[in-house]
């Protein structure tokens, strides 16, 4: 099998004519690149894998910001880690919660 690296504009051709699979492909490089600014805006362009990269990343450092951030731009398992991390540091800390 070839290995083939396509260049960044023809990925970004391919993306804007809706390919989703160019689109998954420019998340990876952004990732490389450690480019979060991109990652985010192709999160914003609906790039799934760009918010799976995001959440990954928030979730090892503990952003709870920018969790919320990234379910808020619609990829919902950034909400769910959001909700786990939040639930296991209550839990931690051995918070109850007030029966009123």
């Amino acid at each position: 099998m070839t290995n083939m690296n396509f260049d960044r504009e023809t990925l970004r051709d391919l993306a804007d004519e809706g390919n989703e699979t160019a689109l998954d492909r420019l998340a990876d490089i952004a990732d490389a690149a450690d480019d979060l600014e991109e990652l985010s805006e192709l999160l914003d362009e609906g790039c799934m894998h760009a918010g799976f990269l995001l959440t990954r990343r928030a979730v090892a450092t503990g952003d709870l910001r920018s969790l919320q951030r990234i379910s808020d731009a619609g990829y919902d398992e950034a909400g769910n880690e959001l909700d786990r991390l939040l639930k296991a540091s209550a839990e931690g800390k051995g918070t109850e919660h007030p029966t009123g």
